[in-house]
């Protein structure tokens, strides 16, 4: 089986202004990208793009990013973080719950999947689906009126290993994406 890699096309990304290979969901990230500023009110620079995620499971480094993680307060509190996807966003439901999990030292309150023409939107400690559509996305004054009243909780450490495998398991499968090129 040969190792080279199918040819690729390169955009501009909307939040960065950087040059990147359109492969995998890009187009969709673009699309939830532009929405967010656009329908949503988040200013470019609430939005972080490719956030590195770095993890030790089963005693080995684990590198990866998540494709967007959004603030509403200068980038004190990451508030949201979206996986871009095609095809079934079910699928990636658990992955991105995992994920929001281990970022920070702290859950991240809100996990999306999407594939920018639709979403589902997760309480990250509970897991259970709070919304979907694009509409159930939170704007930019939304999230701003939920961080003030907001309790930001640590990930149980009794269930971190556990978490941390989970993630890898899901993410490992994702081979069109940029860090892979």
């Amino acid at each position: 089986m040969s190792k080279t890699l199918k040819p690729y096309t390169m955009i501009t990304d909307f939040i960065t202004g950087k040059d990147i290979p359109n492969i995998g969901a890009e187009e969709n990230r673009q699309a939830i990208e532009r929405y967010l500023v656009e329908q949503k009110g988040y200013l470019k620079e609430d939005i972080q793009v490719d956030a590195d995620l770095e993890l030790i499971v089963a005693g080995e480094l684990y590198r990866s990013q998540l494709d967007l993680v959004i603030s509403a307060d200068g980038g004190k509190t990451r508030y949201m973080a979206i996986r871009c996807g095609a095809g079934s966003l079910g699928s990636r439901e658990r992955e991105i719950v995992a994920a929001a999990r281990l970022l920070d030292n702290y859950q991240i309150p809100l996990s999306v999947v999407s594939d920018g023409k639709t979403a589902i939107v997760l309480d990250t400690v509970s897991g259970k689906k709070i919304g979907e559509g694009m509409e159930a996305i939170p704007s930019k004054r939304e999230t701003i009126e939920k961080l003030e009243s907001l309790n930001l909780l640590p990930f149980p450490k009794d269930r971190l290993e556990r978490e941390k495998l989970i993630f890898r398991t899901y993410d490992s499968e994702n081979v069109n994406v940029q860090r892979n090129i």
